[in-house]
């Protein structure tokens, strides 16, 4: 059973530690994202349609709401595999160069020097960091696959725009309340498209469909909730828009690979 080693949350993002055994729906994240194998069999990742083979001198990159999936190919054991979900905010603050997140490419090779940071990094926090010492490992890091990403990359770093306001719309109906009981036919109604119109347009403009974006948010509550409050499991699903809490663990692990109440034992935060 895939379960969670070590959990941080802190103003970087997320700095995780899993042992991955199953697959996991197509999904996103607001976040960048980085991954790196550190133990056991490779596995197979999907970004945008390209299937990609992470082992342990290769490196994965995915750009905040590009669409990415998990498959291992170690069904009983699974692999050891070092995930950071990097904000953009913290990354660049500047709202002017916020878009600098995106990376250059998908899948690079993993250096000698970055392969010592990236174990080096995976040890800490698996060594309960402070959030001072975290955060300065993690900078150089993230700033080393950054660069590395671009080398031998073509264009520069851009991001996509949501410019229609009827799309504008809609995210902020979505975001007010993300919850499972949600209709997103709704959501077109009041943004006054039609339902093929509406998720033609969402996914030109965000490039994810509406039902995507929507689990991104209720993902994020749902992490949200099980780290920062002890609300019991069946509330917490209760609360967005889950009939029963069987529901909701099947929703959160097939986002996140392991049940909530696993996730929620490895989790901590990380404060100032």
């Amino acid at each position: 059973m895939s379960r969670a080693l070590a959990v941080f949350h802190g103003r970087f993002g997320r700095a995780t530690v899993y042992q991955l055994n199953r697959p996991f729906n197509v999904h996103a994240h607001r976040e960048g994202h980085l991954i790196f194998h550190v133990g056991g069999t490779p596995a197979q990742i999907d970004v945008s349609e390209q299937r990609l083979l992470l082992k342990d001198d290769t490196v994965v990159a995915v750009n905040p709401w590009e669409p990415h999936n998990f498959l291992p190919t170690d069904m009983d054991h699974g692999a050891i595999f070092f995930v950071l979900y990097v904000n953009a905010e913290w990354f660049a603050p500047q709202p002017a160069t916020a878009q600098g997140l995106r990376f250059g490419r998908t899948f690079f090779p993993r250096t000698e020097a970055l392969d010592r940071l990236i174990r080096r990094t995976a040890a800490l926090v698996c060594g309960a960091p402070s959030l001072r010492s975290l955060d300065c490992e993690l900078r150089q890091l993230i700033d080393s696959c950054y660069e590395e990403s671009w080398q031998a990359a073509e264009g520069a770093p851009a991001a996509a725009a949501v410019t229609d306001f009827r799309v504008r719309k809609s995210i902020k109906l979505m975001s007010e309340s993300p919850g499972a009981e949600i209709e997103l036919d709704a959501i077109a109604r009041e943004a006054g498209l039609s339902r093929p119109h509406f998720y033609r347009l969402f996914r030109t403009q965000t490039g994810v469909t509406p039902h995507l974006y929507m689990n991104t948010l209720i993902m994020e509550q749902a992490l949200d909730a099980l780290v920062a409050t002890e609300a019991p499991i069946a509330d917490i699903g209760f609360d967005l828009g889950f009939s029963s809490q069987s529901g909701f663990t099947r929703f959160f692990a097939a986002n996140v690979g392991m049940a909530p109440t696993d996730y929620r034992r490895a989790a901590k935060v990380l404060r100032p």
